[in-house]
């Protein structure tokens, strides 16, 4: 019975959020979880929730109980950190953002965007060579993205290696020009 209620609960908070009652949500979400403190669904869809509405401490709090709640071989729990990891580092808390990209990344080694995240974390912290690995990993496991293409660049002008940098735009040229343009305006390489 506790499944089906669960799975009717689901149903209810997905409808209301196709038509925008996130408040009507967020109280059906906390019924959820006053009968199942644990409950990942409830507790992950109410962060996104906390997210949207810029409140990233309630939001990183759920994150966390998220994270605590699902088992490390659980399929989802990579991502759980994932999304701890962005929150944190959205909140200004990089060298906890960096432990939770790094968790993720443990649990899914080919999770792009946790790379990606962790790539950003350093950049925070200026530890430019190794944000340049974590991004280069990132290119890697998603070649036509042009976001860890982007980063990469600039952190090869952080790192004062501006040829590097220009072969980031030559490859961007292939298949971002946009993109290349850009990083060539801001950076005055490969003009």
């Amino acid at each position: 019975m506790q499944k089906i209620q669960h799975a009717f609960d689901q149903i209810r908070v997905k409808v209301l959020l196709l038509f925008g009652a996130n408040s009507a949500a967020t109280w059906l979400l906390g019924q959820m979880l006053e009968r199942n403190p644990e409950d990942a669904y409830a507790l992950a869809t109410r962060a996104q929730l906390h997210v949207a509405e810029k409140q990233l401490a309630l939001a990183a709090a759920d994150l966390r109980a998220v994270c605590a709640a699902t088992p490390d071989a659980a399929y989802n729990a990579p991502h759980a950190w994932y999304n701890l990891g962005y929150v944190l580092n959205e909140s200004g808390a990089v060298e906890d953002a960096e432990r939770a990209f790094r968790k993720a990344i443990k649990l899914s080694p080919k999770l792009d965007l946790a790379w990606y995240g962790l790539g950003l974390a350093l950049i925070r912290q200026k530890r430019f060579d190794e944000a340049a690995d974590c991004l280069k990993q990132n290119t890697k496991l998603q070649p036509m993205s042009p976001y860890g293409w982007y980063q990469l660049a600039r952190v090869h002008m952080d790192r004062k290696a501006p040829e590097e940098a220009a072969k980031v735009i030559r490859h961007l040229r292939g298949f971002e020009p946009k993109v290349a343009a850009q990083l060539v305006r801001e950076t005055g390489v490969g003009a």
